[in-house]
């Protein structure tokens, strides 16, 4: 039985499974337009998730054939994944922010080794110990892909604008960049009266940026040509505070469920991640690498428990918790340390 909801207004959700994943599934949206319906997201790429997308709409009397565009929030697999499947059954146009679609550019055009290439010299970098480096240099000598999703992306489209009204006959649907979580991560505002008149501005389609209970993971953009030196946090925390002044009636999430309160749920996660880096300040009185530092972290589990590739995601936000410290003046990286350790200022 798919799982569907009806959100009012011409707005539908579809749970579509993400495989062997804690977070269970992604809420694909649907939107009713002038031209036809159109997706926000679109699940993972795997056969089930394909069967568990076609059975919602089904539920919702259309079909992927009767698709008109896919608005992509951002380029993770269990956003992206399908988008190239619904394309090749609806001819519908793909539609995904300039600096995401860089990113799926890049990883079109990068052999897949380059990938485990960059994860192993990164976390070596970082000072993670060999015992975790071992499996994907064994990996990369194999020859395999190390189960990496997400490897050959479809290519958008179109190219969001920050700001633009998306072109939907019927419907006002602005387009908010909200980098952070991805570079070019954008929510998506319909700028609409709520279907039970709720007070607030509309509904947000949220992505990852804002969810209900869980904090987006926010780690260094992994790409592995681009040498930019950003601020994925700092970023973030800009863009919650954008969405904030929004002040949406309700947010349409692509986890979890949908809820209200925005404004509210932002000092939340403002306070969470200055929390975070005020703990994380206070463990650099000695030097340590990124590695110790995501060991030392609070996490939602003990560190010990926390699995291989969970691990790796660790670090990474823990280095853009870093990466923040150093550009507030709060912390430095140690002169000549290899790998790479940051002490507080």
């Amino acid at each position: 039985m798919p799982h569907v909801i009806a959100h009012g207004g011409g707005v539908w959700s579809i749970a579509v499974p993400i495989p062997d994943n804690p977070l269970g599934h992604t809420l694909v949206h649907l939107v009713d337009t002038g031209r036809g319906p159109v997706l926000i997201d679109t699940g993972w790429d795997d056969p089930a998730s394909w069967d568990a997308l076609n059975d919602g709409l089904a539920a919702l009397g259309t079909s992927a054939a009767a698709l008109h565009g896919v608005v992509v929030t951002h380029c993770h697999p269990d956003h992206h994944g399908l988008s190239g499947r619904v394309r090749e059954a609806s001819g519908a146009w793909i539609a995904m922010h300039a600096a995401d679609a860089a990113v799926v550019r890049r990883t079109r055009a990068a052999e897949p080794g380059l990938w485990l290439d960059y994860l192993t010299d990164k976390l070596e970098r970082a000072g993670a110990p060999e015992e975790h480096l071992a499996p994907l240099r064994a990996a990369r000598s194999a020859g395999r892909s190390g189960g990496l999703p997400g490897l050959r992306p479809a290519l958008p489209d179109r190219e969001i604008a920050p700001g633009e009204l998306l072109d939907l006959a019927g419907r006002r649907l602005r387009a908010v960049w909200t980098p952070g979580h991805t570079p070019g991560h954008v929510c998506l505002h319909l700028e609409e009266a709520h279907p039970a008149r709720l007070p607030g501005r509309g509904r947000l389609f949220s992505g990852d940026h804002l969810l209900p209970e869980i904090t987006p993971h926010i780690g260094l953009y992994e790409d592995p040509d681009d040498a930019a030196v950003a601020d994925p946090l700092g970023d973030y925390l800009e863009s919650l505070e954008r969405v904030a002044r929004l002040g949406p009636a309700e947010v349409l999430p692509a986890h979890q469920h949908a809820f209200t309160g925005a404004p509210a749920r932002v000092r939340e996660l403002l306070a969470h991640h200055e929390a975070r880096l005020t703990a994380l300040l206070g463990l650099l009185e000695r030097p340590l690498t990124p590695w110790q530092a995501a060991e030392r972290m609070d996490w939602n589990r003990p560190w010990e428990r926390i699995p291989h590739s969970s691990r790796n995601i660790a670090v990474s936000e823990a280095e853009a918790h870093l990466r923040r410290l150093v550009k507030l003046g709060r912390a430095e990286a140690v002169p000549g340390s290899g790998p790479a350790a940051y002490v507080a200022v």
